[in-house]
C-alpha cells in the first residue's frame, strides 16, 4: 500500500485530494490545522481505516523535520507529498499589515518548502517518490489586493522548477500544479488587512471549477509513467498564461481594467 501526504486536507482541494487517494487504495495522511476539522474529514473518507491525522500549522515550518517524523509513523514510507497547505489574503500593499503578509508567505512558501526538505532525503534513499505543490496562476502575473499571495506562488514555482533541475537524473519527480479559479471556500478564509478572516467569497471562486474535479485531473496526473513538471488547470482564465507573457503591455492595460470592474461591483 502506497502513502500520500496532503497538507491543508480539511477542506477544498486538499479535501478532495483526500478522498480521491484514499478511494484509490492510498494510506492518506491528513494535515492542517484543526484536529476536529480532520477527524470529520477521515470519518468521511472511503476507508477512514486507512488514514492517519497529523495537525501542524505550517506557519510554524520550522517544526517540519518532527512532523515528518509523525508522518512516517503509520507506514514507515511517504510516496507522494501533496503540499497544498496555504492561505489567502485580500488588501492592498499600503493597507495590508506587514505581519499578515509575512504569514502568507510562511505558510505558502516556507511551509512547502520545509515539508519538502525533511521528506526528499527519504525518497531519494527509497529511490522513489514524487512532490507536488499547488501553485496558481497568481505565479504567472500579479492581482491588486493579492500582492503577497501572488508572491509566495510566484516563489513557489521558483523554487520548486530549480528543485526541478537538480531532480532530473534522479528518482524523484517534483511537480508543479497551477489552478485557475476553483470554488473552494479560499477567499472566504482570507485575511484582511489586520489579520481577520473576510468572511465573503469571491464570483470568480464560486463559479470556478468542482474541487473534486480538480483532485481527479491531479490524480491522474501523479500516476503517470512521465508526469508533467508543471500542469496549469482550469478554465478560460488558464490562457491569460500565455497572452501574459507574449503580450504583457497589452495584458496589463486589459486586466487593470478587468479587476476594475470587478472591484466596482462590489
Amino acid at each position: 500500500m502506497k502513502t500520500v501526504w496532503i497538507t491543508g486536507s480539511s477542506s477544498g482541494i486538499g479535501r478532495a485530494l483526500a478522498h480521491v487517494f484514499n478511494a484509490k487504495g492510498y494510506f492518506t495522511i491528513l494535515s492542517a490545522r484543526r484536529t476536529s476539522v480532520l477527524q470529520e474529514v477521515q470519518a468521511q473518507l472511503p476507508h477512514p481505516e486507512r488514514s492517519a491525522v497529523l495537525t501542524l500549522d505550517l506557519n510554524n515550518y520550522r517544526d517540519a523535520k518532527a512532523w515528518y517524523e509523525a508522518a512516517l509513523a503509520p507506514t514507515g514510507a511517504i510516496d507522494i507529498l501533496i503540499n497544498n497547505g496555504g492561505m489567502g489574503h485580500l488588501g492592498t500593499v499600503s493597507d495590508m499589515d506587514l505581519s499578515v503578509e509575512e504569514q502568507v508567505m510562511n505558510t505558502n512558501l516556507w511551509g512547502a518548502v520545509a515539508l519538502t526538505k525533511a521528506t526528499l532525503p527519504h525518497m531519494l534513499e527509497r529511490g522513489q517518490g514524487q512532490i507536488w505543490t499547488i501553485a496558481s496562476i497568481l505565479g504567472f502575473f500579479g492581482s491588486p489586493k493579492l500582492a503577497a499571495y501572488a508572491a509566495s506562488k510566484f516563489a513557489v514555482v521558483g523554487y520548486f522548477e530549480s528543485l526541478q533541475y537538480e531532480m532530473r537524473n534522479a528518482p524523484v519527480h517534483v511537480g508543479l500544479i497551477s489552478p485557475g479559479f476553483i470554488n473552494t471556500n479560499v477567499t472566504l478564509s482570507s485575511l484582511d488587512p489586520k489579520g481577520q478572516p473576510l468572511g465573503k467569497n469571491s464570483v470568480a471562486q464560486e463559479k470556478g471549477m468542482a474541487p473534486e474535479v480538480l483532485a481527479k485531473k491531479i490524480f491522474a496526473k501523479t500516476q503517470q509513467s512521465n508526469p508533467p513538471k508543471h500542469a496549469i488547470i482550469g478554465g478560460y482564465e488558464k490562457f491569460a498564461v500565455p497572452f501574459k507573457r507574449f503580450f504583457p503591455n497589452l495584458f496589463f492595460k486589459i486586466y487593470g481594467k478587468l479587476t476594475d470592474i470587478t472591484r466596482s461591483r462590489k
